[in-house]
């Protein structure tokens, strides 16, 4: 990882691009081959894994954490209290929010947010803080999302309601009405094997 000191150090000397008008606070931690693209804005206390694509005009806030291999598409925006896993992609014009009742004035209530391993965002997409995206979910673009998502769940819509199950390879491989408990689906599409835990 680059560390970047107060007085502008890199102390350990590893890879990663940033476009010259992309700006990066002292204190940021940003993983080998990552690749920060311009007008992007990455605050102090952030940590970015490897191999992280951060797109144009992108907003990632204090103390986020980015795990591996995530691609964050333009204008999106990662507020103070989300983490977001490995292998994760997140569309152009995401929006992360970070307090259910913000005002102008006043204190401001942090309310976490976890993206866990593997999950797609689609363009367009808001989501509400305090929830969790299971593993390997998919939001479709413009979704609203104001409740927790469970592993393989698809969802869209405002607010965002189950669509159906998908496959790692994020393929439609169960539809939304497949019974509760343990699926094992090998997918037509990838030929993986899922196991989908239906409550």
């Amino acid at each position: 990882l680059y560390i970047i000191s107060q007085n502008g150090f890199v102390s350990i000397m590893e890879k990663y691009f940033v476009h010259p008008l992309a700006v990066i606070d002292d204190g940021a931690i940003i993983g080998a081959g990552s690749k920060i693209w311009h007008f992007a804005h990455i605050r102090s206390t952030v940590k970015l894994g490897k191999n992280v694509i951060v797109g144009k005009s992108s907003y990632i806030d204090a103390d986020v954490i980015v795990g591996n291999n995530v691609k964050i598409q333009n204008l999106v925006s990662i507020y103070q209290g989300v983490v977001i896993g490995n292998d994760v992609f997140i569309g152009p014009h995401v929006v992360f929010t970070n307090d259910l009742t913000p005002r102008a004035v006043g204190e401001w209530k942090v309310v976490s947010t976890k993206v866990n391993n593997g999950v797609s965002i689609g363009a367009n997409a808001t989501i509400i803080c305090g929830i969790i995206l299971g593993k390997n979910c998919f939001v479709a673009a413009g979704s609203v999302v104001t409740k927790s998502i469970q592993s393989h769940a698809l969802v869209g819509g405002n607010p965002a309601r189950l669509m159906g199950w998908v496959c790692t390879c994020a393929m439609k491989i169960l539809p939304k009405d497949a019974s509760s408990g343990t699926h094992k689906i090998t997918c037509k599409h990838c030929d993986e094997l899922n196991v989908i835990e239906i409550p």
